[in-house]
């Protein structure tokens, strides 16, 4: 499909804006507009360039219907990028955000895209594995990087990494609950009233204009703390530093959105894992060491042995599937992807620094 009205939902925020602004040259004719809450610090830096893109900004909050209510109106595609990220929200005592946000605010989407007659494609995370699953993949360990062993016990798991087949039982954060719910709903959606869908589940996602936070993008934080100062951590697994994920740069991601919209009606119903894959992928001593070398500086980083809530030893995505249905793939390195940030970081630092991050 070409898509003549388009609305990013979360279209301030990192993710959400890139794709907004992939969505205004890839269909220069469209319509867009990025609906966001502005609620996580940083996402306003993201209006100037989205206004100067010819992007409408609509400030509204998804838990709310009546805010999404007047974009509804010829509405052809849903992007739904709206998401509390954090993979420990909740674990405070008080989980009603992330569940009203990432769960109540899909059912709204959900109803939008309904009454519209609207296509949703929905960004949802690897996070809907379950945690104990994960850690139950047999590695090997090896002088920077834990990797996966040939023997396997689990389906869904291979040298290639994690596919879609890998077992959904088990508990996987509330973060991780709430977008796997927000999936089987789409599903019953999709079936009851003909709703065309299609899901992501995205590993990490890294680039340029991720703010480099502690909850937000581990390799963001990486290099924010090697231009800016300040200690990191090695934690769990014995704080040697050697897990692992993998990391998508933005602009794939948004390469694959584009592709999967202007096939729609073929990928309808489509469900993938999407991520950087092995080849894009890095332990956390190994990010340090690019992150060195790419800076030119060295900070502390002290070893933290003990556990913590939802920490996994390694993930690392399968897109063979994405990638026979589309024929898409990643096409960025994981060290130009530190470059990207790296670059952006310094070309921003005032901007950063201004908004206090």
């Amino acid at each position: 499909m070409t898509p003549r009205r388009v609305l990013v939902t979360g279209g301030a925020g990192f993710v959400g804006s890139a794709l907004a602004l992939r969505a205004r040259t890839a269909w220069p004719e469209s319509d867009v507009t990025a609906f966001d809450n502005l609620r996580r610090r940083g996402s306003e830096l993201n209006l100037a360039r989205l206004r100067a893109a010819g992007v409408h900004f609509v400030h509204g909050d998804i838990r709310s219907p009546a805010d999404l209510a007047p974009l509804g109106r010829d509405l052809d595609l849903l992007l739904e990028c709206s998401a509390e990220p954090s993979v420990l929200a909740g674990y405070d005592g008080d989980p009603s955000y992330v569940i009203d946000t990432n769960l109540v605010g899909t059912i709204h989407c959900l109803e939008l895209a309904r009454r519209a007659g609207a296509a949703l494609v929905f960004l949802s995370t690897s996070r809907v594995y379950p945690i104990e699953a994960l850690n139950a993949i047999r590695t090997e360990d090896g002088p920077t990087r834990v990797t996966i062993a040939a023997a396997q016990d689990l389906p869904g798991v291979s040298a290639s990494g994690i596919d879609e087949d890998f077992p959904l039982t088990g508990v996987r954060s509330i973060y991780g609950a709430t977008k796997l719910a927000s999936e089987l709903l789409i599903a019953e959606y999709r079936a009851a009233f003909g709703l065309r869908t299609l899901i992501n589940r995205c590993g990490v996602i890294a680039g340029p204009w991720q703010m480099g936070k502690v909850d937000q993008g581990v390799f963001s934080l990486w290099m924010a703390r090697h231009l800016s100062g300040g200690a990191l951590t090695y934690n769990g697994w014995g704080g040697t530093g050697t897990q692992v994920r993998d990391l998508l740069h933005v602009d794939d991601l948004a390469d694959l959105v584009q592709v999967q919209v202007e096939r729609l009606e073929a990928l309808d119903g489509a469900l993938f894992n999407v991520g950087g894959g092995l080849a894009c992928s890095l332990s956390l001593r190994e990010t340090t060491a690019l992150c060195e070398a790419i800076s030119g500086r060295r900070i502390v980083i002290t070893p933290q042995p003990e556990m913590r809530v939802a920490d996994v030893k390694l993930y690392v995505t399968d897109n063979r599937r994405v990638t026979a249905a589309t024929g898409w793939a990643p096409g960025r390195t994981a060290e130009q992807i530190l470059r990207d940030l790296h670059d952006w970081m310094q070309t921003h630092a005032d901007a950063l620094r201004t908004a206090g991050l």
